[in-house]
């Protein structure tokens, strides 16, 4: 990989991070954060943002999505924060096609330029994977992502394929038919949690977790994490002893 490129990726990845992280701080009045009635009104002011043109901020946040995860950003917050705009079912939707397409083009990214270098660092860990994945490699992805990739931190998840050389269909298929149960549980939190925002007048954890538009994807998640540990061990972890 040239010099020049290292450098624009770099710097890339360092402008998109100072340029959310300027918005942030420049939006939210850090001194206000223990104030209940603060989050109130930030609710609000997000409700009637998304709702004067709701398609342009799904553009944005669609577009925001597939460059930061195609620069090796972290899922979870996105995945947040589409729940608290777009609501559940639409935060989903947007989240799984975004962050898929984001994931598509770092494992193309890493295939093409740091080839060599992933096969270095984890072909010797994960050879007996390959195998097979070249016998059923959507099959295997699939139960990788649906297992939320074994506790692999997302960025990695995304290029560790490389070793296996999955087809770019597969690839995606996989990741957006994995993401799905897993997505939809961390957007319904964040659609619950902005639902307890708008009708609780103080703030309680309790009351929080208590409320059924949280504590039912928590269970949800709990449920998806023991299927996690039980994918892990029937189907990988037997592969790899």
């Amino acid at each position: 990989m040239s010099k020049s490129l290292k450098l624009f990726l770099g710097i890339s990845y360092i402008v998109i991070l100072s340029a959310f992280l300027y918005f942030i701080f420049t939006y939210i009045e850090m001194s206000r954060l223990d104030d209940f009635s603060y989050y109130k009104q930030l609710q609000i002011n997000l409700e009637k943002i998304i709702s004067t043109n709701l398609y342009l901020n799904l553009l944005i946040f669609f577009i925001f999505c597939i460059v930061w995860v195609s620069l090796l950003g972290f899922g979870s917050p996105l995945l947040l924060f589409s729940g608290i705009l777009f609501g559940k079912w639409l935060g989903t939707f947007i989240s799984v096609l975004s962050i898929s397409i984001g994931a598509l083009i770092l494992y193309l990214i890493a295939n093409f330029f740091f080839r060599d270098l992933v096969f270095h660092m984890f072909k010797d860990k994960f050879s007996k994977y390959i195998y097979f994945f070249k016998k059923n490699e959507f099959n295997y992805f699939f139960a990788f992502r649906l297992a939320g990739g074994l506790g692999i931190p997302f960025g990695l998840q995304n290029i560790l394929p490389v070793i296996f050389d999955i087809k770019k269909s597969n690839y995606f298929f996989a990741s957006f038919l994995g993401f799905i149960p897993m997505f939809f549980i961390w957007n319904t939190i964040g659609s619950g949690l902005n639902q307890y925002i708008k009708q609780a007048d103080s703030f309680s954890f309790i009351n929080l977790i208590l409320s059924k538009e949280v504590y039912l994807p928590i269970i949800l998640f709990a449920g998806l994490m023991a299927l996690s540990l039980l994918i892990k061990k029937k189907i990988f972890s037997s592969k790899i002893e």
